[in-house]
């Protein structure tokens, strides 16, 4: 038997379920990526998501290579392609681990009908996810709708059903390194479009694995604390490579188990607190799978939700001044100039910077969720749109209120001493700590002591945060206007 094993958001060869169940059944195998052409051309994800997926290409292509199987590839819409390549090298089977973002799950509904329809047989595997949106359900059957509720049972599903991981596969197949006549020289990100990216992260198999291993050698024992902190490297930084999947969650979740179990250095609410992260990135995108309406809208209308910002040039003012990270709110604009020069930012810092365009410049969050993918190199439409939602009060949130984050004393709680907003925000360096959250109360003499003249070197507050917030809130107070 003949296998086409397609690869996606799996870029990996340790615990693939789909790789590894296609060299158990087939006597050849042909490896497959396929860029889908329009998706690129959309440019929804912008360059250091490519660049990052290219990365991981790159590794997967030697580590195959090293096993004597070649990474094809074809860019184009990706069921023709795939058709066509399981046309071209005669598969019997077709093996994929499954999407559950909507345009995914129809992609793979039409492919899997056509496949079948050729008489070739599809296998799909459960592998981006620990527990499918099915496997995690309330006692009548009904989706989760609350994150608390969701994580008790998703821990208790763990404990009666843990997935076992599965080891590099052994290639004892048949395999052939020629490329297909219509698969050229791997292509370069200028080839797709995009501008190429400096990585502040090694992408690839090898480096998900060291970089968990360091993680849960150090900082995971200080992560309650640690995550706060934007200054400092307290956090995993795995997301790029759940992103594309190289590094499965399960592994992630059985190495920290594995460290608890050793005993020694050991701090459980720590490493709780992280996994139950990774429990959060399942229930948003048991979210999605279950209600895919979130992808374009509101999970839900709050009565009394004010109105976003109308369009127009004070709107696309104070929008532009958010993307590039010249509000006058120092932690606010350290952390659009991370997202911006590096295709990521810090978590916490995610959560100010959302509130700020949404509840301050009362603009829409669809908007802010569409910049973000555009930037991040770990961009993953459930999580994403899941925290975006959750910072409009438009999400699963059970919080009756409006939760409206004050970027003063949020900078001064989680960035004291200013080290990170004067990283990323150098005009400010020369800013002493006293003024460093709020430069534009520093006195004139001062300003022109350091040379940073509010207004001139650094921008002036856009809003007043205090007069922004209450407006939200009486706007809020105002019926909606039918």
């Amino acid at each position: 038997m003949k296998g086409l094993v397609w690869f996606r958001r799996d870029l990996r060869l340790h615990d693939n379920p789909a790789l590894s169940a296609a060299c158990k059944e087939c006597h050849e195998i042909v490896p497959l990526f396929v860029f889908d052409e329009l998706l690129l051309r959309s440019h929804v994800f912008g360059s250091a998501c490519v660049g990052f997926m290219l990365g991981c290409l790159k590794e997967l292509r030697r580590s195959l290579a090293a096993r004597g199987l070649a990474l094809e590839w074809r860019i184009g819409e990706p069921i023709e392609a795939v058709m066509r390549a399981a046309t071209e090298c005669s598969a019997d089977g077709v093996y994929w681990n499954r999407d559950y973002e909507p345009a995914g799950l129809e992609r793979d509904r039409t492919v899997q009908l056509r496949l079948a329809q050729e008489g070739r047989t599809v296998r799909t595997f459960k592998d981006h996810v620990v527990f499918e949106a099915e496997e995690v359900r309330g006692l009548t059957g009904e989706p989760f709708q609350r994150y608390s509720a969701y994580r008790d049972r998703w821990w208790t599903r763990w404990r009666s059903a843990a997935p076992a991981l599965l080891p590099i596969p052994v290639f004892e197949v048949t395999t052939s390194t020629t490329a297909a006549p219509d698969s050229p020289a791997w292509p370069t990100a200028a080839d797709l479009g995009y501008e190429p990216a400096t990585m502040w992260i090694e992408p690839g198999e090898q480096a998900a694995r060291a970089r968990l291993q360091w993680f849960l050698r150090g900082p995971v024992h200080e992560y309650v604390s640690g995550r706060n902190i934007p200054a400092i490297d307290g956090t995993s930084k795995l997301s790029p490579h759940l992103r594309f999947g190289t590094l499965s969650a399960r592994t992630a979740i059985h190495a920290a188990l594995n460290i608890l179990s050793k005993g020694g250095r050991v701090s459980r609410p720590d490493v709780f607190t992280w996994m139950d992260e990774l429990v959060w990135r399942e229930f948003f995108q048991q979210v999605l799978t279950a209600f895919p309406r979130v992808a374009e809208g509101s999970y839900k209308t709050k009565p009394g939700l004010p109105l976003s910002r109308a369009a127009g040039p004070e709107r696309d003012r104070l929008f532009a001044a958010w993307r590039q990270g010249r509000t006058g709110y120092p932690i606010v604009d350290a952390g659009m100039r991370q997202l911006n020069q590096t295709g990521w930012m810090h978590n916490r810092v995610r959560m100010m910077v959302a509130s700020f365009l949404v509840k301050d410049l009362r603009i829409d969050w669809q908007s802010g969720e569409r910049y973000f993918m555009q930037q991040l190199v770990d961009g993953d439409l459930a999580a994403n749109n899941g925290n975006w939602q959750w910072c409009a009060s438009t999400g699963t949130d059970a919080m009756q209120g409006y939760r409206i984050f004050n970027p003063k004393i949020q900078s001064e709680k989680f960035d004291r001493d200013g080290e990170y907003i004067r990283r990323y925000v150098p005009e400010l360096a020369g800013v002493s700590t006293k003024w460093i959250h709020a430069p534009h109360l520093m006195p004139q003499d001062e300003q022109a002591r350091i040379e940073c003249r509010i207004g001139s070197e650094y921008p002036a507050p856009i809003v007043d945060h205090r007069q922004a917030r209450q407006e939200y809130l009486d706007l809020g107070k105002q019926p909606v206007a039918s």
